[in-house]
């Protein structure tokens, strides 16, 4: 169906407005919302009156779902991954490798750039690009990442990739205390990729001077940085006073406590965080045993734990990020759009046709019901899901 229109759905805005309207859907856009809009022959959907259409979530830190990775590096394990988070909300997603040796890296981002030249607009999640989650980072805060393969920040290897995944990549998590750290985030800023600062032991004063030269991201906050002290506030204390740094969050309260949780949003204010799952290949699937970057991880309930006890990226899916949140701290749809849609879209640039339910823009978006549950979700106008 290339075209059709929502009935009176709810639609807030992150504005704090909303209103009740038809959305009409026409390739893969919004076409009009209106109050009441008179077209005879467009197919015409019905919804439940206490559900609401809400922007499709952007998940920019995501390793695998679905029983693939993208470090599996092959289009299959891509098409999976896209092909799991409508389930979860989530409309398009930045594929997150990890440490790993230079070839493997360089092999999961030429399928990257292979798959995104390829895809079609069939009702699955959309490649927007790649996060480069190391190698570039400490081997004091490793976390999950393989130690054998943390290296210093190289240019040159990195345009190796950069030309591999035809610039694909939009986001880097690196250590800005390592050698080079800091002309690295200079280089990367000169390129207007995002330099997330994470995996990394780095000073107050190392972390001032990366912002400095550029950086203006954080990945999972508080995982794997140097923590807060009275007398050091580390990277987790200039995360949370410093408004040039956006901040990924993990709440699936486990890596980080409801109240860390709450302290991340009220400090840093709505605008500048952003909900991430940091999901590995087990999520959707049940409690067992799984692979990430060639370490067995044993998934039990919502933990994903190396044999030492370390965490090892999630199974969080976007949508219990949601409620978890809403309900935590008592917010609205409106703010609720800010950290799961919006504030993601803007980071990335392309708040233009993502992000937010305007006229013009991709056809990107949840239904919600009452409880915070997805009943539905549309990719480019393409509806997923077997409640409507």
């Amino acid at each position: 169906m290339d075209q059709y229109i929502l009935e009176q759905i709810r639609i807030p805005f992150e504005n704090g407005d909303q209103t009740i309207a038809d959305v009409w859907v026409q390739n893969g856009k919004f076409k009009s919302i209106s109050s009441n809009l008179s077209e005879p022959d467009i197919p015409r959907m019905k919804v439940s009156e206490k559900w609401r259409i809400l922007p499709g979530f952007i998940d920019i830190h995501i390793h695998g779902a679905g029983g693939a990775d993208v470090m599996d590096s092959t289009p299959e394990a891509l098409l999976k991954i896209a092909d799991t988070l409508p389930s979860e909300g989530t409309t398009s997603f930045l594929a997150t490798t990890m440490t790993q040796r230079p070839e493997a890296v360089n092999a999961a981002v030429l399928n990257a750039a292979q798959y995104y030249q390829q895809q079609k607009a069939q009702g699955q999640s959309e490649l927007l690009g790649i996060h480069l989650e190391g190698p570039f980072i400490s081997t004091e805060k490793a976390g999950a990442q393989p130690l054998e393969f943390i290296i210093p920040p190289s240019v040159e290897l990195f345009n190796k990739w950069c030309e591999a995944s035809n610039d694909l990549i939009r986001v880097v998590t690196l250590a800005p205390e390592t050698d080079e750290g800091l002309s690295f985030v200079k280089e990367l800023q000169t390129r207007n990729i995002i330099v997330s600062l994470g995996h990394s032991n780095a000073s107050e004063e190392v972390v001032l001077k990366a912002i400095e030269a550029g950086a203006s991201h954080v990945t999972h906050l508080y995982n794997q940085m140097s923590s807060f002290q009275h007398r050091e506030p580390g990277m987790v204390g200039i995360a949370l006073t410093n408004q040039q740094l956006h901040a990924e969050l993990i709440a699936d309260f486990i890596h980080s406590h409801q109240s860390a949780v709450q302290l991340a949003i009220r400090s840093k204010g709505i605008d500048h965080v952003i909900l991430i799952t940091d999901a590995m290949r087990a999520k959707g699937l049940k409690d067992g045993v799984y692979e990430l970057g060639g370490q067995k991880v044993t998934v039990k309930g919502m933990e994903a734990r190396l044999a030492d006890g370390t965490l090892a990226g999630s199974v969080l899916t976007m949508d219990q990020a949601f409620r978890h949140v809403k309900k935590l701290l008592g917010l609205k749809d409106s703010e609720m759009i800010a950290l799961t849609s919006a504030n993601a879209a803007r980071t990335l640039g392309i708040f233009d046709h993502k992000g937010s339910i305007t006229e013009g823009k991709d056809a990107d978006f949840v239904l919600l019901d009452e409880n915070d549950c997805v009943q539905k979700t549309a990719c480019k106008g393409i509806m997923r899901g077997e409640k409507l």
